[in-house]
């Protein structure tokens, strides 16, 4: 366990002086590589979110540190249908109460892209019904004029992974492959006077309504939940396999999350699985 200081993503990139797609392909090439270890031990986050994002050291080349592993659940332990996570990084097939696995990590990492280069989030409405909506169709778009410069294998990227078919969305792997993040399509061009001024605009918000805003949307995922609940296709025979966390206890989960400060220690994968408990930070 380490003690993790640098603070958070979003805060270091509003600090810096310059800011790059290059920067941006740096941070998500870190991001995926932890994930895809993550992956490969059989682990799903299911709750990441630039929040839990953190730097390691306050050091310039301080490496990227996966945080708060509340929620995240070991995928051989039984079917994953819970709603759970967080709004505007949900994937789709969560919301639609359909079984899902490493995929939603792999959307959640496009959502954080897709800020990580505009400064605002891809999905976003005041009413909780709408947001969802967006969501369960993958209804973004890149926005004049603040993709303008954003080059088109950066675009290419985040639709690969922001893809609501889940059997059409890359994986980890597949992700550190693409060009935009092994290559040299990254562009060069300084895009911090944009990135940060929007990221000052829609981040830049005290916790507690942070926490409050997230308090009324897990109501919504409650009600959700439970209405669906009854309609379950599951055969009895996997009732015992199912994630078994209910709705109503995720949604706790989550606003414990929500609520609580960010933890800063370090903890292995393979300590998770030897004690079946939940882990705070994690990196390659």
């Amino acid at each position: 366990m380490e003690l993790v200081t640098g603070g958070e993503l979003f805060d270091r990139i509003v600090e810096k002086g310059s800011y790059t797609e290059k920067d941006a392909s740096h941070l998500i090439r870190q991001i995926l590589e932890a994930v895809d270890y993550m992956h490969e031990q059989g682990v799903v986050h299911r709750d990441l979110k630039p929040e839990n994002l953190l730097y390691y050291s306050p050091d310039d080349d301080s490496k990227i540190m996966i945080s708060d592993f509340g929620l995240s659940k070991m995928e051989d332990s039984g079917i994953m249908a819970t709603a759970c996570g967080t709004p505007g990084y949900v994937a789709p097939e969560v919301l639609a109460q359909k079984p899902y696995g490493k995929a939603v990590d792999v959307w959640s990492i496009g959502v954080i892209s897709y800020i990580l280069l505009c400064g605002y989030p891809p999905f976003y409405d005041e009413n909780d019904a709408n947001l969802f909506a967006q969501i369960l169709k993958g209804d973004f778009e890149f926005d004049s004029p603040y993709w303008d410069e954003i080059s088109e294998s950066a675009k290419h990227f985040i639709k690969n992974l922001m893809c609501v078919t889940v059997e059409k969305r890359y994986t980890c792997k597949q992700a550190l492959g693409h060009a935009w993040i092994s290559g040299n399509e990254a562009s060069s061009r300084n895009i911090h006077g944009t990135v940060s001024e929007q990221l000052k605009k829609n981040f830049a918000k005290s916790r507690w309504k942070r926490a409050y805003y997230a308090a009324t949307v897990i109501r919504q995922m409650q009600r959700m939940a439970l209405n669906s609940n009854s309609n379950a296709n599951f055969d009895s025979s996997n009732s015992s396999n199912q994630d078994s966390t209910t709705p109503t206890a995720a949604t706790g989960a989550w606003t414990s999350n929500v609520l609580s400060s960010q933890q800063s220690v370090q903890s292995h994968a393979q300590e998770m699985n030897k004690s079946g408990g939940s882990t705070n930070a994690a990196s390659q």
